[in-house]
């Protein structure tokens, strides 16, 4: 990398870590000059626009969760193995890697009701997991640890409802049993689906 491309670099770290805690829309050139200690025209020479950043600080997010969850989790056995990789890598390291936890919960309510191309690549990035998710569950029933009839839509719900719901419960309402919680509700999950 050269110095443009390392300067880059290290201005979308720091924004991704500031949209863990405070969002999106408050991403702007100015809190982020102020994070950086650089000027705001040196941030608009890397920069085309907040959009274009915005976009770039999620796409560093889904290349971060690829690394942290999915990556790892497909070197595990097929089936029942490779989709406690996948709950294990999201909450052990995913939601810890950044100060506000998991960056796409943290502006899914934000994006949900503004379109524009930040909400299509967060929508794009949670519909390729969810089929990540779909393909381990099938995996896990042609490995025969599945039952046969499993509705893998309702196994891929489930499965980010628990995660969603100990980000809410862990993050925001500050529940000291939210972990316990979504690990018990991520057990009973595995036994239905047997």
């Amino acid at each position: 990398m050269g110095k443009g491309e390392d300067t880059k670099a290290a201005i979308v770290d720091q924004a991704l870590n500031l949209v863990s805690t405070v969002g999106l829309e408050k991403l702007t050139i100015g809190a982020l000059a102020s994070a950086t200690g650089m000027s705001k025209s040196g941030l608009f020479a890397h920069f085309d626009s907040k959009e274009q950043l915005q976009l770039q600080v999620l796409d560093e997010a889904r290349k971060r969760f690829v690394d942290a969850v999915i990556a790892p989790a497909l070197k595990k056995p097929r089936g029942e193995a490779r989709i406690r990789a996948l709950f294990e890598n999201t909450m052990q390291k995913w939601e810890t890697a950044l100060p506000g936890g998991c960056v796409f919960s943290a502006v899914a309510a934000e994006l949900d009701d503004q379109p524009g191309p930040a909400r299509d690549y967060l929508v794009e990035v949670q519909k390729d997991y969810q089929d990540v998710v779909k393909r381990a569950a099938q995996v896990a029933i042609d490995v025969g640890e599945f039952r046969k009839n499993l509705d893998l839509g309702q196994f891929a719900f489930e499965f980010g409802s628990i995660t969603a719901a100990y980000h809410h419960f862990g993050r925001l309402l500050h529940d000291s049993r939210a972990e316990q919680h979504a690990y018990s509700a991520f057990e009973a999950l595995l036994s239905r689906s047997h």
